[in-house]
């Protein structure tokens, strides 16, 4: 899901430059720029050189004429769709200004596990790290961060449910353990594919226990009978800088 960037230029190593490729840009509106990200992609650099490929790289490389940091904010690894970046520091500025201040409106679609009975509704579960099981969230009313999200239902299948998520709060992994928490402080169905707080969560906290990496790709099927977290941002509203109107991105699902 979304969450204001924490990537700090100053303190944190510069962009990589990439190969202009497999990057789906949506639109560039003045100085900022909406890019499809998929499935798996970093939204910015990891730890080490094998974490270098990521969303802000392949924007670098193919806006070479960029200055400033780039980064307005991220989605997590494994969630795709609608990125903004910025072509320049002040637009940047001005953009991370909005997502702080919650100005910015976002959508995304899910694939639920089960059939969620209820139509629609608004899920207010503040969230805070497990310091012991990082990277999870959990749901802690004394010590969490207000997180809330407003959610209905699209349609129904066999034994899944579409469904939109509108996060009101961005709080780090917040969709999904609003989705997957237990009734009635979550929706009480977690996101298909979701290898944190899904059905596979105990196996993936005992993996991230004794130092493994969290599954992708062929190891992710294997373990939720889904090639990937079926959960996608597919739409975002902000205020272009530069002429002050609002602007619209939008990317559809592929799931």
């Amino acid at each position: 899901m979304f969450v204001a960037s924490s990537y700090d230029p100053e303190r944190s190593p510069p962009v990589p430059m990439a190969e202009p490729m497999d990057i789906t840009v949506l639109d560039v509106v003045g100085s900022v720029v909406a890019i499809d990200k998929p499935s798996g992609m970093l939204s910015v650099p990891g730890r080490g050189p094998e974490k270098a490929d990521c969303a802000a790289a392949r924007v670098r490389a193919r806006f070479p004429e960029a200055t400033g940091p780039l980064v307005v904010h991220r989605l997590d690894m494994d969630t795709s769709g609608v990125m903004v970046f910025a072509l320049d520091a002040a637009t940047q500025r001005a953009l991370s200004m909005q997502f702080e201040r919650r100005e910015t409106e976002k959508r995304y679609i899910a694939l639920v596990e089960g059939i969620v009975e209820r139509d629609e509704g608004v899920i207010e579960a503040p969230l805070r790290l497990d310091v012991d099981r990082r990277p999870f969230r959990v749901v802690d009313y004394e010590q969490g961060q207000p997180a809330r999200t407003r959610w209905r239902v699209l349609s129904r299948e066999t034994d899944r449910t579409r469904v939109e998520f509108e996060p009101l709060t961005g709080r780090t992994h917040q969709l999904r353990v609003h989705a997957a928490a237990a009734r009635p402080a979550g929706l009480g169905h977690a996101i298909v594919g979701d290898v944190l707080y899904g059905e596979a969560g105990e196996r993936v906290r005992a993996m991230l226990d004794g130092g493994e990496e969290p599954p992708h790709g062929e190891a992710l099927q294997r373990l939720t009978g889904a090639p990937r977290l079926m959960l996608h941002a597919s739409w975002l509203r902000v205020r272009d800088p530069g002429s002050g109107k609002w602007v619209e991105f939008e990317s559809g699902a592929g799931f």
